[in-house]
């Protein structure tokens, strides 16, 4: 059943007022678990957070910085990159729907079942516009579409697995551009303590000073900030 018409038939019914209280905080708690997949899979949390993880995998920090502050960073550069779909979403949604709910004696033209097509439109758009074209296709061929469907017309269950494995991709190409000249650093100090004959020191414990004193003249975390936003811009 299409979510929109069943949201249509809740509101209509208020089946949700009629739930014990036990319930309705099961249901939303529920609906909690699926805002944070939905935080995952349909925004840009999912390449900010993996290249912030090769980020710190190739200063060799592996738990600096911790992860609250790594998952706060990531979080709040999603809702930077999101502003515009976010704003999108406010002003053609949430902003009608409190007016139409504010509205006394006639019953809302705008209720939840307009406010969460209106989401959905917003947040298919941002994905269809950072899925590649060959990714959204292998979904397309294997749920046997017709080959005239387009990207507006593609359901979700098809965009939304093709926009992920595009946003692994991207993610994995800049991590690997981002890996190289740290590797390259572990290579020169490997050959520079070997040439020493110092070959029981770990390489890590020269190489990952060497690393840091160059990520923060290079001023890393502001170049990784604005690649990554820069990397949403079309």
């Amino acid at each position: 059943m299409d979510i929109q018409i069943l949201l249509a038939q809740v509101e209509a019914t208020d089946a949700f007022g009629e739930l014990a209280p036990p319930m309705q905080i099961a249901i939303l708690l529920g609906a909690l678990s699926f805002a944070t997949a939905a935080l995952v899979s349909l925004t840009a949390f999912t390449r900010i957070i993996i290249v912030l993880s090769f980020v710190r995998r190739a200063l060799s920090t592996t738990e600096i910085p911790p992860n609250q502050v790594m998952l706060g960073l990531s979080f709040f550069l999603t809702l930077f990159v999101m502003a515009p779909t976010l704003e999108a979403i406010n002003t053609r949604g949430v902003q009608p729907y409190l007016a139409a709910q504010q509205s006394e004696g006639t019953a809302p033209e705008f209720g939840i079942t307009e406010l969460v097509t209106v989401a959905t439109e917003e947040i298919r758009r941002f994905m269809t516009v950072h899925t590649r074209g060959n990714d959204l296709q292998l979904f397309v061929d294997l749920a046997n579409l017709p080959e005239t469907t387009i990207a507006e017309e593609t359901p979700l269950k098809v965009l939304i697995p093709a926009f992920i494995i595009s946003e692994l991709k991207t993610a994995f190409i800049m991590g690997f551009c981002i890996y190289i000249p740290f590797l390259l650093i572990d290579l020169v100090i490997s050959t520079i303590l070997m040439s020493l004959g110092m070959m029981m020191m770990p390489p890590v414990i020269v190489s990952t000073p060497c690393k840091l004193l160059l990520f923060v003249l290079v001023d890393g975390w502001q170049l990784i900030s604005k690649a990554l936003v820069s990397s949403f811009v079309i």
